[in-house]
């Protein structure tokens, strides 16, 4: 199986899925921005744990797939347009997109959410914190009365707060641990936030044979042990 990167939709659109024993192609769209979930390398391919779970996921329900780079914003949009078939982009099961997509069973348990700030003293009920747009985290930083400001990628956030734009970043603690292991004047609040139903692919709510087929793979490499591997591989979180 090759897997073929592409990072456009309009390339998206010139390849289509056909299920029931005579499918084609399946696209799996992702961010590429949010290691070590996603991300792209040098060689601007996709890499990272959900390029890794996703080959094999594909490899099991024997399909042929090829990844679609999408930016966050308008990734379930362009999901249900669709210019891909499948969302694999850390995205953790909500009620609220569970409204507009399906999910598949969770391929990763719920990882703590976690504040990042240059200073031990940072009071997030009183101060400013940065999120990305249409995350789990923004929702929850709104939710709690406290004051929001958004960014459309995960790098910026973290920008937020070196340049003093933000008190602090919410996000997955995963994602946010290389910054605070390379960077010294970025550190941990004790206080996290459990928030989301674990991560799921995303799937148009017409495709349920599609879903069933991704469930079936997650599902044995649940059974197998090698989904536990590849969690721990990546130190995305605990293992099932």
């Amino acid at each position: 199986m090759k897997n073929l990167i592409l990072t456009t939709a309009a390339l998206a659109l010139s390849a289509g899925m056909i299920l029931a024993d005579g499918h084609s192609v399946v696209r799996m769209g992702t961010e590429g921005a949010y290691p070590p979930w996603n991300f792209l390398n040098d060689d601007g391919e996709v890499a990272g744990f959900e390029r890794e779970l996703g080959d094999e996921l594909c490899a099991r329900a024997e399909l042929t797939c090829e990844w679609v780079v999408n930016d966050w914003d308008s990734i379930i949009p362009n999901l249900v347009s669709g210019n891909y078939d499948t969302i694999i982009a850390g995205m953790s099961i909500t009620d609220a997109r569970d409204e507009v997509i399906d999910f598949t069973s969770n391929y990763t348990l719920p990882d703590p959410s976690s504040y990042l700030a240059s200073s031990m003293d940072v009071d997030v009920k009183g101060g400013v914190i940065a999120a990305q747009s249409n995350t789990i985290q923004a929702a929850f930083i709104s939710e709690m009365g406290m004051t929001l400001v958004e960014y459309p990628t995960p790098e910026e956030t973290i920008q937020a707060v070196k340049s003093g734009e933000a008190d602090a970043v919410l996000a997955d603690k995963s994602f946010l641990t290389p910054f605070a292991e390379d960077d010294a004047d970025l550190m941990f609040l004790e206080q996290e936030e459990m928030i989301g139903g674990g991560v799921g692919m995303g799937i148009r709510e017409s495709d349920g044979e599609l879903r069933e087929k991704f469930n079936a793979a997650i599902a044995s490499m649940k059974a197998d042990g090698s989904l536990n591997a590849l969690i721990t591989k990546w130190e995305i979180g605990e293992t099932f």
